[in-house]
């Protein structure tokens, strides 16, 4: 077959050069049982690729199984996988066949294989290496002949130097690796993807198709598209459905286009975090930490320049000095933690009747220590996860409150010995 029967064969869009080129790499590596790594951003079409691969090879006739990884509980991917005996676990009433024994002779398609805990990673590395595995619950060990394709939207050499990820693994999966390349670097395939949706809605809903003008053409592709083909055909359809003028101008086109798509959001982009697109809690805590550190400085600088005699001045006012009675005063009545500003220790009192005494100073650094200590990421992760388990009792209903997946709580649970 040709590249241009496989796009036909399997509805690709585009005549990119990257795009051949990843289509030509499927094709040769196909006839071989040679481990692939399908990488790419979300929305690209990763999931075409192993197809062509299972079409093109041996195996053809033997079964295809795509098994999207982030998609199983971390306590059940084993079981799904390499499969379970009778009583082997609470609830497994009957000994049932893995992914691994059903597609003897064919071929799985592990989709979002970054997400694969390192327990499971360990056993996937021996299949691969040795074509062995053990069910859950059983000692007998059994063979199979798997033809593995993965593929991943996440920087992989990162989630290595994060330990979430197999080194060892990575170089096994990843012996021939195909990446797809992003929309945004496929410019002259834009607005055909675009004709192509706005046609199909067209059909699918009964209407005229809708155009857009030249200007609109140049808008649509210089955009970056951060959902990729997706994100067009949600545009497309939106388009199709809401605007009653079916010639469609720059204007109208802008205002579906999402400006700095989560540039306010509290997070912070490092170089690979930036480049793959994904970014870890841990980053995302970062960020919040810093900025409230940030804040924090303003604040004392704000309330340094209001206690102050006058511009240029490093003496208190005797307003000032009111309030910093007021501050300590309350401290010892009611036991409230009071952090002097760093910038506050330099400052000469006017009346020695302020209780800015050495030992009061030093009871201030000492909570302005605990304090600092406190911002630890652990310390906060743990605190968060604790008050979310306590508020829901339920780890689903913690998890939506935490903003993460059911199965990155458990982790970390377990991780922390959260009780």
């Amino acid at each position: 077959m040709t590249i241009q029967q496989i796009k036909q064969r399997f509805e690709i869009l585009g005549t990119s050069p990257l795009l051949d080129r990843a289509i030509d790499t499927a094709m040769q590596v196909a006839p071989t049982d040679i481990s692939v790594l399908v990488s790419g951003e979300s929305g690209v079409g990763k999931e075409v690729f192993p197809q062509i691969i299972h079409l093109l090879s041996a195996r053809k006739h033997g079964e295809y199984i795509a098994v999207n990884c982030g998609a199983i509980p971390e306590g059940t991917i084993d079981s799904e996988l390499f499969g379970h005996e009778k009583g082997s676990f609470t609830g497994a009433h009957e000994a049932r066949k893995g992914y691994f024994e059903v597609a003897n002779g064919g071929t799985i398609f592990l989709d979002e294989v970054a997400e694969l805990p390192l327990q499971t990673q360990v056993r996937l590395l021996r299949v691969l290496e040795t074509g062995e595995y053990i069910k859950v619950g059983s000692s007998k060990v059994q063979k199979t002949d798997v033809r593995i394709v993965a593929a991943t939207n996440v920087d992989i050499p990162d989630a290595i130097r994060r330990e979430k990820f197999r080194e060892d693994l990575y170089y096994r999966l990843n012996t021939v690796p195909i990446n797809l390349p992003p929309l945004r670097d496929r410019k002259e395939d834009i607005h055909l993807f675009f004709r192509k949706f706005a046609a199909d809605f067209a059909d699918k809903y009964r209407m005229p198709t809708i155009k857009l003008n030249e200007e609109a053409q140049k808008i649509l592709t210089g955009y970056k598209w951060p959902g990729n083909v997706r994100q067009i055909k949600n545009i497309a359809e939106q388009i199709s459905v809401i605007e009653e003028n079916r010639n469609v101008n720059k204007e109208v086109l802008a205002k579906y286009l999402p400006e700095n798509i989560g540039g306010n959001l509290p997070i912070l982009f490092s170089k690979n975090s930036a480049e793959s697109g994904n970014l870890s809690d841990r980053e995302i805590l970062y960020k919040i930490l810093f900025d409230m550190k940030n804040d924090m400085t303003e604040l004392k600088k704000l309330v340094y320049g209001m206690l102050k005699g006058g511009k240029g001045s490093n003496v208190i006012s005797q307003e000032g000095q009111e309030i910093l009675k007021d501050m300590i005063t309350a401290s010892d009545s009611e036991h409230a933690e009071v952090v002097m500003p760093e910038e506050f220790q330099q400052i000469t009192p006017v009346d020695t009747d302020i209780s800015t005494s050495s030992s009061n100073l030093e009871e201030m650094q000492e909570v302005t220590e605990i304090i600092e200590e406190s911002l630890s990421l652990q310390d906060m992760e743990v605190e968060l996860i604790q008050k979310a388990l306590v508020k829901h009792k339920s780890n689903k209903n913690a998890a939506n409150e935490l903003g993460i997946s059911e199965r990155t709580l458990y982790r970390k649970i377990k991780e922390y010995n959260i009780k």
